[in-house]
Order: structure tokens, then C-alpha cells, then sequence
């Protein structure tokens, strides 16, 4: 496999975390290369790109946290785990009591707004170096798109939020008050997300332009897919449907024939990748797959995050989809290894597993080489098919949820309806990270929720909290959502 490895820069930024103002590159100060002989080094603006991407390794990114908050909450998963290991929080996440001082929270805030402060630094300094400017505009549509992606999964979480386009000078009180520790609208907030896409859309390649040292950054295809995505989180049907069409017509990307592989090391950046956080052997991905590696013996992780019953009872008879995201207990596993009576839940998340045989394996359950699927083609289909079906394309609805539905082992349709589209999209997406916000955005999270035994308060858990912490470092002016 070639994967690209996104090396963060050692330099001398000096960056903000929102939430302690403290250094949040992990840089180390270097006493031999000062600013002039950064500037005039080319080179250096991949390095400088390559930080951002980075950061979507970290704990604080797609982890724990991340999948107490996108997964755990939802119907599609219960905690795992042993009922005395209560995650911290991800009890509360499961049973939905959770509350602003939870961990989950902070870190998912935290994690993000430290991924726009790295884009926002590397763009203050792309904008400074001499370079070819075919490269300098690809850059800086890497970054745009990452940034958009950031604030994206802060807008679904969140609502409104604060909007920091520029780097900040730490010691900028009035600033830091009036820009880092005020909120934006929910509107103004995807309407950045769209400016940056946009942008960014102008300025990156297609996919296939990249040469396979490049294969994972940012293109215009990942731009689009996003753009059409965020379109369809605001209801802007018409938008949604044109921009997934882009995606589709582009020739770019196309569904794999076997379902089973789009989470597997085989898969990697092939047709249906869009996007993907990109994960080596020496520079993994920390704790995704040990979060929901199966637990027991022998021990394979920490066993969270489990597919529901309801989950598992959702599919139709025959869906290829079912034994391709549910590890069941015991089974022999698609490398061979055999899934024993011993752990300790009757299920697992398969799109997690990390084949310790049959892929690229070290023996550091806690950072792997397995890619974290952002976007893919399939998420484009559904998102052609919800849309179009909201502004009469029925036709082209059925058609694009038939694709997905012939690949799965079912017959295809001649006609759908919302919910069915719906029901597809739990079945081709489940343990994504999708299903709690596609429940609360279609206003389905209280009737779903209580088929799985919960209870969704509308008005309040439409939002997660903004944390505490966060709250308290701005000296109260962030104001705190609805209910908490």
C-alpha cells in the first residue's frame, strides 16, 4: 500500500488552543532555521500542509470521544464494553445523560478548534511563501477543505459556533474575546463552511491528477462531497442534488463490488474513497481501533461502541451490509481468525476490526495503520437520492438507491419513498459516525431513540453541550446551548 504519511513540521510556530492558549503544534523550538530562512524555503509549504493533516490523528480527533458522541449516543450502538467500565462517559452517552462537564465534549471541541488554528497558521505563512503558485493554490485548498471539515463536525455537534479565520496573536485580549470566545449563528457558521469549500473547489485537482505519493490529500472531488453534504445538512435540496451530481459525474470514484472491503486495508483510497484520514505504521491512528477492538480473551481492545440489536434487526433479509459491519460472537472472522465465546459481548463493530494477520500489522493495538473513512461515493448516492427525492427526482432517486441496493445483495427499485431512502442510508452507513446526526437532522431522534429504550428530549439533545470547561475559560461569554 502507498500511503501517503503526513509528517508534522518542527518549526517555530507559536499556535492557540481555545482552551489553555498554550502550544497546540507539539512543536520543539529549533535554534538552527529562523523565520527568513523558513520564508525562503519552498519546500517547507507541504510541511506546513502536512501539520493539519496530521493533527486528525490524535486521540482528540476521531477517538474515544468522538465515538461516544457520533456512535454511542445513536441507535446504532450500545456502550460495550463490561457494565462496570463506564468509559468515563460513555454511559451517559449511551443513556443520553450526559452534561456539559463531560470529557467527550471538551475533547471533540478542543481537538477541532486545534485543527483550525494549524490551518489557520499554515495558511498565514502560505500566504508568505515564494512558490509556484499552481502548488501554493492546491495548498491552500488542502487547508480550506480541512478546515470546513472541522468546523463541519462542530456545526453538527455544536449549532452556532465561534469563526476563526486568521492566526491570533495570543496576547490579544479583545480579539481572543471578540472573535475565539464568541459565537456565531448556526447559518454563519456553514456559511464559512461553504466559502471555504468553494474556494477550495477552484483550487484543487481532481483525484487522479495526484501522483501516488500524494494519493490521500484533499481534491476537488472531497471538496464537492463535502460541499453537497453540508448542502444537505441545510435542507438546500437543489444545491445538494447538483453538487452531488458533480461528484458523480466527474468519473472520479465508483462503489467497490464487494461491500465488505470499503473498511478493510484492501479498500484503501481506492474508487469509493472520497476522503480518508490516512494512518501508517509509523505514524497511526491513535486508539480508533483499540476504542472497538473486541474485549475479553483474548483481548483485542477495549470492546466499546457495540452494534444494537435494533441495528442488527433493521436490515432486510439478505442485506450483504448486516455481516459486513456486525462482528458476531462467535464466528470465524474474514481473516481467518476465529471470534471466541470468550469475549465479552455478542457483538462487535467489523468496520473497526484490524486484521492482526492479514493487514499491515505492528503490535500497537493503540495506533494503527488503518485508514478512517471520511467520505465515500456511497455517502454521494444517498445524498443524490435524499435530495432529489425532496425536489421531484424521484426517478433519479430510485436509481441511485438502486446501485447501492444491487451491490448489497437485494433486488433494486422502481420507486422509493423518504423513509425508504432513509432506511437505506442506516443500512449502507451504520457504525459511520452518521447515524445519530442524520436521526436529529431529519427529526426522527425521538422515535428512534425510544425503539432502543431512550429518551431524546427535543429542544435539548437536537445539540450536545458546549463544554464547561470552554465556558468557563471564556470567562462566560460563550453562551451555553439549550437544556444544560
Amino acid at each position: 500500500m502507498n500511503k501517503i504519511n503526513f509528517k508534522i513540521l518542527s518549526l517555530l510556530f507559536l499556535g492557540l488552543t481555545f482552551a489553555s492558549c498554550e502550544d497546540d503544534l507539539n512543536v520543539k523550538p529549533n535554534d538552527v532555521q529562523n523565520v527568513n530562512d523558513f520564508l525562503n524555503d519552498p519546500n517547507n509549504a507541504v510541511q506546513l500542509v502536512n501539520g493539519v493533516y496530521n493533527k486528525q490523528l490524535d486521540y482528540n480527533m476521531y477517538s474515544f470521544s468522538w465515538i461516544g458522541m457520533t456512535s454511542i449516543t445513536s441507535d446504532d450502538a450500545d456502550k460495550g464494553s463490561t457494565p462496570s467500565d463506564t468509559g468515563t462517559d460513555k454511559g451517559k452517552m449511551d443513556n443520553l445523560t450526559f452534561s456539559a462537564s463531560d470529557i467527550s465534549f471538551s475533547d471533540v471541541w478542543q481537538g477541532r478548534y486545534q485543527g483550525i488554528n494549524r490551518a489557520n497558521t499554515a495558511l498565514f505563512y502560505l500566504d508568505q511563501l515564494t512558490i509556484d503558485a499552481t502548488l501554493k493554490n492546491r495548498l491552500i485548498g488542502e487547508v480550506k477543505f480541512l478546515r470546513a471539515l472541522f468546523y463541519f463536525d462542530l456545526v453538527r455537534c455544536f449549532g452556532g459556533v465561534p469563526i476563526v479565520t486568521t492566526k491570533i496573536d495570543i496576547n490579544d485580549a479583545q480579539t481572543i474575546n471578540s472573535v475565539v470566545y464568541t459565537r456565531k449563528s448556526k447559518e454563519e457558521t456553514y456559511a464559512q463552511i461553504e466559502t471555504d469549500l468553494l474556494d477550495a473547489i477552484d483550487k484543487l485537482p481532481l483525484k487522479s491528477v495526484y501522483s501516488s505519493n500524494d494519493l490521500g490529500r484533499a481534491s476537488k472531488g472531497a471538496a464537492q462531497a463535502l460541499l453537497a453534504k453540508a448542502y444537505l445538512y441545510q435542507e438546500k435540496w437543489q444545491q445538494a442534488f447538483d453538487m452531488s451530481g458533480e461528484v458523480i459525474t466527474s468519473s472520479q470514484y465508483s462503489l467497490l463490488p464487494n461491500y465488505a472491503n470499503v473498511w478493510r486495508e484492501v479498500g484503501e483510497n481506492k474508487s469509493e474513497s472520497i476522503y480518508e484520514v490516512q494512518a501508517t505504521l509509523t505514524q497511526g491512528l491513535v486508539d480508533y481501533t483499540n476504542v472497538q477492538g473486541p474485549r475479553g480473551t483474548p483481548d483485542l481492545g477495549w470492546g466499546f461502541n457495540t452494534p444494537s440489536l435494533t441495528l442488527v434487526n433493521s436490515y432486510e433479509a439478505g442485506d450483504l451490509r448486516k455481516n459486513a459491519t456486525v462482528m458476531f460472537v462467535p464466528s470465524v472472522l474474514w481473516d481467518g481468525f476465529i471470534a471466541p465465546t470468550t469475549w465479552n459481548n455478542p457483538r462487535y463493530n467489523y468496520k473497526a476490526y484490524q486484521s492482526s494477520v492479514a493487514e499491515s500489522w505492528n503490535g500497537d493495538k493503540g495506533q494503527t495503520a488503518k485508514n478512517l473513512r471520511i467520505l465515500k461515493y456511497s455517502d454521494i448516492l444517498l445524498i443524490r437520492a435524499e435530495s432529489g427525492f425532496h425536489i421531484g427526482m424521484t426517478s433519479e432517486a430510485a436509481g441511485r438507491i438502486s446501485e447501492l441496493r444491487v451491490r448489497a445483495g437485494l433486488g433494486s427499485v422502481t420507486s422509493v419513498t423518504l423513509q425508504s431512502i432513509l432506511n437505506e442510508r442506516r443500512a449502507e452507513m451504520a457504525m459511520e459516525h452518521d447515524r445519530w446526526f442524520d436521526i436529529v437532522r431529519t427529526g426522527q431522534a425521538q422515535s428512534a431513540m425510544a425503539l432502543d429504550g431512550k429518551t431524546f428530549i427535543v429542544g435539548v439533545h437536537n445539540l450536545f453541550p458546549i463544554p464547561s470547561d470552554q465556558i468557563i475559560a471564556s470567562g462566560g461569554l460563550l453562551t451555553q446551548n439549550p437544556g444544560y
